[in-house]
C-alpha cells in the first residue's frame, strides 16, 4: 500500500480525532470499518496515513510529540484511541498572524489559547523536508492571513492544500489558478461534517424542494464548547464561515431565499458542552394550496469525529489527484466534501461525481 505524507495546520480537536481515527482503523480487524465512507480510495486505506509534520502556536503543544500534543489542553475531543504510537514528529511553531481571536486569552487555562514564545519556522522549508505529500490546514475560523501564510508554503514546497476551514482558497479565482499554476491539487473549502448540521439541512431543504413543497423561511442555531465555537464568539470573525454555511443550504433550493428569511451560523458557546455540538433546524414552508408545512429538528454530534470521517477521504483524494498530475481545484471531492466549493452541486450528483473521480 501507498503512504500518504500527512502535515497538519492546527493540532486541535480535529486533528487529535483524526489522529486517533487513523490509528483505530489501522488496528481494525478486517472487514470491521463501520464509520467510513470509503474504506479504500485507490488503493489506500485510513491505516496508510502517516502524519510527518504539524504546526500550532500553543505552549502545550509546540515542541511536544504529536501523539502527546494532540490530548493537550485545551483540546476537548473525546478520547477514544488513548494509546497512540510515537510519530517521531514535533509540533512545530507556525506563524500567529490572525490566526488567534484576542478575547481567546480571557478564559480559564482549560479552555484558552496559551500562546508559544517562539519564533515561527519556515513553514515551507519545514513541509518540503518532512517530505509531505498533502498538508490539511485546521486553523480557527476568520484566520485569513494566517490560512493564506499555510496556503503559500504549500505552492513554494510543492504540496497539495485539504482546506477545512472557511477562508477561500479552492473557490477563490486567484488562488485556484495559483495552485493550478503550481501544478498542484487542492480540495476546499470548510469541511462538510460526515452527518452534520450541513449535510443534513441541505438534504433537508432539497428535499422540501423536490417534493413540490416551497421553502419560505429557514434557520440553523448551534452550539458547542469546543475551542470552535470560543473563537467563534469574535462576531467579526464570522463573515466567510456564514458565507459558507448560508451558501452550502441556499444552493440546493431552486430559488434562493431573501437574506432575512434564512439564518444559517453559529449561535452560542456552552462550555461544559465540550466537544459536543448540537444543531437546531426549523424549516417553514407551504404544500399542496398554500397549506404550511413546518419541520424542526435536533441534532447532537461529537463535532471532531464527525469532521475526521469526511477528512480522511478528502486527503486520499486531494493525493490521488496529485498522482494523477491533476492541479487546481479538484471539482468533485470539493462538493462532496466542502461546505463552499468551486462549484456547489445537489449531494446526490456531488456523490457521483466523487465515486467516477475515485474510479476513474
Amino acid at each position: 500500500m501507498a503512504k500518504v505524507h500527512v502535515a497538519i495546520a492546527g493540532v486541535g480537536n480535529c486533528a487529535s480525532s483524526l489522529i486517533q481515527g487513523i490509528e483505530y482503523y489501522r488496528r481494525a480487524p478486517a472487514g470491521s470499518l463501520a464509520g467510513l465512507m470509503h474504506d479504500d480510495i485507490a488503493g489506500v486505506s485510513p491505516g496508510d496515513l502517516e502524519f510527518v509534520a504539524a504546526f500550532d502556536v500553543d505552549r502545550r503543544k509546540v515542541g511536544r510529540p504529536l501523539e502527546e500534543a494532540v490530548f493537550a489542553e485545551p483540546n476537548c475531543a473525546r478520547v477514544f484511541n488513548g494509546q497512540l504510537p510515537l510519530s517521531g514528529t514535533e509540533v512545530l511553531m507556525g506563524p500567529i498572524l490572525d490566526g488567534v481571536a484576542a478575547h481567546m486569552a480571557d478564559h480559564p487555562e482549560q479552555e484558552a489559547f496559551r500562546p508559544a514564545s517562539l519564533l515561527p519556522v519556515d513553514v515551507a522549508k519545514a513541509l518540503t523536508d518532512s517530505g509531505a505529500d498533502v498538508l490539511i490546514c485546521y486553523l480557527p475560523v476568520g484566520s485569513e492571513q494566517a490560512v493564506a501564510h499555510y496556503a503559500e508554503a504549500c505552492i513554494q514546497a510543492g504540496v497539495a492544500l485539504v482546506n477545512c476551514v472557511p477562508v477561500f482558497i479552492a473557490s477563490d479565482p486567484v488562488w485556484a489558478k495559483r495552485f493550478t499554476d503550481a501544478g498542484l491539487p487542492v480540495i476546499g473549502d470548510d469541511v462538510k461534517s460526515q452527518l452534520g448540521a450541513t449535510i443534513v439541512h441541505r438534504q433537508l431543504a432539497r428535499l422540501f424542494a423536490d417534493r413540490g413543497v416551497t421553502v419560505d423561511r429557514t434557520y440553523q442555531l448551534n452550539t458547542g464548547g469546543n475551542t470552535d465555537f470560543l473563537n467563534m464568539l469574535a462576531r467579526e470573525r464570522l463573515a466567510s464561515k456564514k458565507h459558507s454555511k448560508t451558501d452550502a443550504v441556499q444552493s440546493q433550493l431552486d430559488a434562493p431565499l431573501a437574506p432575512r428569511d434564512i439564518h444559517i451560523g453559529p449561535s452560542d458557546y456552552v462550555p461544559w458542552q465540550r466537544d459536543n455540538k448540537v444543531c437546531f433546524i426549523r424549516i417553514e414552508g407551504r404544500g399542496f394550496a398554500d397549506i404550511p408545512i413546518e419541520l424542526e429538528l435536533r441534532l447532537s454530534v461529537q463535532d471532531s469525529p464527525n469532521s475526521a470521517g469526511v477528512v480522511v477521504d478528502a486527503v486520499r483524494c486531494a493525493y490521488l489527484a496529485r498522482n494523477r498530475g491533476l492541479a487546481g481545484p479538484i471539482e468533485a471531492p470539493s462538493a462532496y466534501y466542502m461546505k463552499c466549493p468551486p462549484r456547489q452541486m445537489r449531494e446526490s450528483d456531488a456523490r457521483a461525481s466523487t465515486e467516477a473521480f475515485i474510479n476513474e
